[in-house]
């Protein structure tokens, strides 16, 4: 028969019971004993949502990052971390890594948060782990094995999920240079003692996840792949190779010929090489096929689905497993707590739990016949057509709209040189420019203001009150601060991509749709299920009022097409180019409308611009020529004296710096610090024509930067980009942060800014 398994489940709990835990635990207002009766019940909502699976994943469950968990299973903990926190219990060390700690020392002990990049293609954040060439590894797998035991008295059958050696040693940064592929030996030892370790647990399966293997491998790490598998091959567990995110490509014939008793492919993203693998794929072997989406929101075809796995099911039998296309993480948990999406809307998506049920009958009609289903069929097939002949969907405006695009694409503002000018004889900005990116602390008071009048407890215009004396307050903080360049605080907005879809026609949106970003952070991407449309103005009454109250200059403050796009759930039913260039067309009728009202600066964020870059370099021209073309759509439109930023958040930038660069927006802010400048190594050899923010304090840690810290990583970014080129800001939003972090962070970043700027005067004379 089918096997009916699952990558992995979300881990924030039905009603975010973990991310609230974690939150209080941080604040010191649970102790550990309570965090982990909430982490208890997390694992039971869990169990129970996956009940119907013939291997339940174990493993999977993380409190902040799985792969800081590999790093702590590997015994790869930072050696600050080790020297000073050697009396601390293991969980303040994995939250000294993932978050930063303040020394009890002196300043030099304060230990900083590990570098937070994106997994993948996704908006999930992982920490990077960080390799030294005497790193002395052991392995500690309680945590794990413990998972293994409660599945068991739970009636269940485990199956551990693991990141594999390869995919971990690619995530990792070298700290000395070292070749990452000389760890390889250091690391082959503890899989091995993992697998033995399991095996005697009585564990038949293991998922080890590579997914790497959808990247471009040259030969070297091809070899890898052959030299730790046949390693491997000699454990006595199981090893299901996972791989997901894309396509197999050059590396499908070794995937499909390595020593493993099973492989599992991404079916939605990879659907054209089902049968390839299937085809290459000894007949003795398992294969998983990835069949329902594991990053999308849309109910499958299961007629559909089923016309791909009736004849793989005939051919291999009890050999075929069904699954998720990648872990579950990536969507919310159960759409049945839904009540305010759209009847009609709703009835065409499946979160998590409806996910597993959509395997479920799949795996039904595959060993008793579609008859033994015919009413889910049915049902479903109804709700695929319903969502195909809606007229909700199309706008006959937008499309009439949508034949400008080629015209307006061709419009250009002057040369940089010339903007330049214009820009400072307008600003009249000094050396070193200090901002901030946008969002200031999501206060208590501003979420209750937003409650109470999302709940009707007060009218529009005591919401309007409300909000401008936030933004009042704003202002007068950063008058108080310092700063040349100032933002509205953004009290208004509950996310930088909800807030703009709310104002948009063509998205729905969930009540309890939240997924994990990073950490105890959480989003609910907008669903975007319909042609896209402006009706009104978004933000310009709130920038017109916040600019009103000082003669320092105000960003206007915009999410950019590519991250809306990148970080909604979307239509399938239509191109995503031609979904984001719908975007861009309402993103640009705002940008008209700031400037009509004399903003001066408009940034544009692009937060996901790296993220969306497909992992295979076959498909990165076409995605990296639509992010410039949507940006430019957006900002072309403006005079030259009209300054555009943009902010781009934790991303390897090389690769891609000529297409950041044709993007040509006057300014644009990075997220760096975590990286002590090093994702700056780019413009040693690039000359970046306009002028650039990196980050000089990494505004995710709880920790306090001193002076002479943001000094170092200005003069760190000096050495890369010229200081007449320089701005001075930290890594990204404050909206997570503390009135009571964010003033003295910022008032440090400032008097360093004088004293750099007081350096340079000097050095000058």
């Amino acid at each position: 028969m089918a096997v009916l398994h699952n990558l992995g489940f979300p881990r924030i709990g039905d009603k975010r019971e973990l991310k609230f835990a974690l939150e209080q635990f941080w604040r010191k207002e649970i102790n550990a004993a309570q965090l982990a009766d909430t982490v208890s019940l997390v694992k039971e909502q869990r169990a129970s949502h996956q009940a119907a699976l013939d291997f339940m994943p174990v493993g999977d469950f993380s409190l902040y990052d799985q792969v800081l968990d590999t790093s702590f299973m590997l015994g790869n903990i930072p050696h600050k971390v080790q020297k000073n926190m050697a009396e601390k219990s293991s969980l303040e060390q994995y939250f000294a890594v993932a978050r930063g700690a303040q020394s009890e020392q002196q300043q030099c002990c304060q230990i900083n948060a590990a570098t937070l990049t994106k997994w993948f293609d996704t908006n999930y954040h992982y920490l990077v782990p960080e390799l030294h060439r005497h790193d002395d590894l052991q392995l500690n797998a309680e945590h794990l094995l413990e998972q293994v035991k409660a599945a068991r008295q739970q009636g269940q059958e485990p199956k551990p999920v693991i990141i594999g050696p390869l995919t971990y040693l690619w995530l990792c940064k070298s700290s000395d240079s070292t070749a990452k592929l000389f760890f390889v030996e250091r690391l082959l030892p503890l899989y091995l003692e993992l697998f033995s370790l399991l095996a005697r647990a009585g564990v038949e399966w293991v998922q080890i996840d590579e997914p790497i293997l959808v990247t471009q491998l040259d030969a070297e790490w091809q070899w890898a792949f052959k030299y730790v598998y046949q390693t491997f091959s000699r454990s006595k567990v199981k090893l299901l190779l996972t791989t997901y995110f894309g396509e197999l490509k050059d590396n499908l014939d070794l995937a499909c010929q390595l020593p493993v008793a099973g492989l599992h492919i991404d079916g939605i993203r990879g659907a054209d090489e089902i049968n390839l693998v299937h085809e290459q794929l000894d007949s003795g072997k398992v294969l998983s096929v990835g069949i329902i989406d594991g990053r999308n929101i849309w109910k499958s075809d299961l007629l559909g689905k089923l016309a791909i796995l009736e004849p793989l099911y005939q051919a291999r039998g009890s050999k075929l497993w069904i699954a998720p296309s990648c872990s579950l993480l990536h969507v919310p948990i159960d759409l049945d707590v839904e009540q305010q999406i759209a009847p009609e809307i709703k009835d065409w998506m499946a979160f998590a739990v409806q996910k597993l049920a959509e395997l479920k009958v799949l795996k039904s009609a595959l060993i008793q016949g579609r008859n033994a289903v015919a009413e889910q069929l049915n049902a479903n097939q109804l709700s695929i057509q319903q969502r195909k002949n809606s007229l909700l969907t199309n706008d006959i405006l937008v499309a009439k709209q949508m034949r400008t695009i080629t015209e307006l694409l061709q419009l250009k503002r002057g040369s940089y040189v010339q903007r330049e000018a214009k820009q400072q004889a307008a600003l009249n900005l000094p050396l070193l420019p200090t901002t901030t990116i946008g969002s200031f602390p999501q206060t208590t008071a501003i979420r209750q203001t937003r409650l109470q009048w999302k709940k009707g407890e007060i009218d529009q215009a005591q919401y309007e009150q409300l909000i401008r004396a936030e933004i009042k307050q704003c202002i007068e903080k950063q008058q108080s601060l310092g700063l040349d360049v100032f933002v509205h605080g953004e009290a208004e907005r509950n996310d930088m991509v909800e807030y703009f879809a709310q104002q948009l026609d063509g998205f729905a949106f969930s009540q309890f749709g939240w997924v994990q970003s990073y950490g105890s952070r959480c989003v609910k991407p907008p669903i975007l299920f319909g042609d896209i449309s402006r009706p009104v103005p978004m933000t310009v009454a709130w920038i017109k009022y916040a600019q009103s109250l000082t003669d320092k200059p105000v960003k206007g403050m915009l999410t950019g097409p590519i991250t809306m796009l990148n970080w909604s759930f979307v239509r399938d039913d239509q191109p995503r180019n031609e979904t984001c260039l719908q975007l861009a067309l309402a993103i640009r009728d705002e940008v008209l409308d700031l400037e009509k009202v004399g903003t001066q600066i408009i940034q544009i964020d692009e937060a996901a611009f790296r993220e969306g870059l497909p992992l295979h370099p076959d498909k990165q021209g076409d995605y990296l020529s639509l992010a410039v073309n949507v940006f430019r759509l957006c900002s072309n439109g403006v005079s030259d004296s009209t300054q555009i930023h943009t902010h781009m958040c934790y991303s390897d930038f090389n690769t891609i710096i000529n297409e950041i660069a044709a993007m040509d927006a006057d300014v644009i802010t990075i997220e760096t610090s975590r990286s002590n400048m090093q994702l700056l190594d780019v413009f040693e050899d690039f000359q970046y024509p306009n002028q650039m923010g990196p980050g000089v304090y990494d505004i995710h840690s709880p920790n306090i930067p001193s002076i002479e810290d943001i000094q170092q990583q200005i003069q760190l970014a000096s050495k890369r980009i010229p200081l007449t080129r320089l701005w001075i800001n930290p890594d990204c939003g404050l909206k997570t942060r503390h009135w009571q972090e964010v003033l003295p962070a910022l008032t440090n970043m400032v008097e360093a800014t004088k004293l750099e700027r007081h350096r340079a005067k000097q050095s000058a004379a």
